[in-house]
């Protein structure tokens, strides 16, 4: 690939571990897409909502300079559960420790 000039290069930035949604934006801002493969459709239309898959993989690597608008072409994967961690009540109920040993004796 020979690249004219340095206004058409674009760095590829480090998009894996990042929300999809996250990774749309800093391709984005590289001037670079972001999708399952260079002719198929934009990331945004693959997966909905965005901000509950992963990057899992990406190609190329970060730092690779492309041509702007060039496409990185990224895998994801479904984020597990909603983040929140585990709100179910704890069977069995872990005991609650007795205050009444700790208090001093009354005088």
């Amino acid at each position: 690939m020979v690249i004219e000039r340095w206004t058409d290069v674009a760095v590829v930035p480090a998009v894996v571990g990042l929300t999809v949604h996250d990774a749309i934006q800093y391709a984005g801002w590289a001037n670079l897409g972001i999708g399952r493969s260079p002719d198929g459709p934009p990331l945004e239309s693959l997966v909905y909502p965005c901000d509950e898959f992963v990057v899992t993989s990406q190609s190329p690597p970060p730092g690779t300079r492309l041509r702007r608008y060039e496409t990185v072409v990224v895998e994801w994967s479904a984020i597990s559960g909603d983040g929140a961690g585990v709100r179910e009540p704890r069977h069995p109920v872990p005991p609650t420790r007795s205050f009444e040993a700790d208090r001093e004796p009354d005088s």
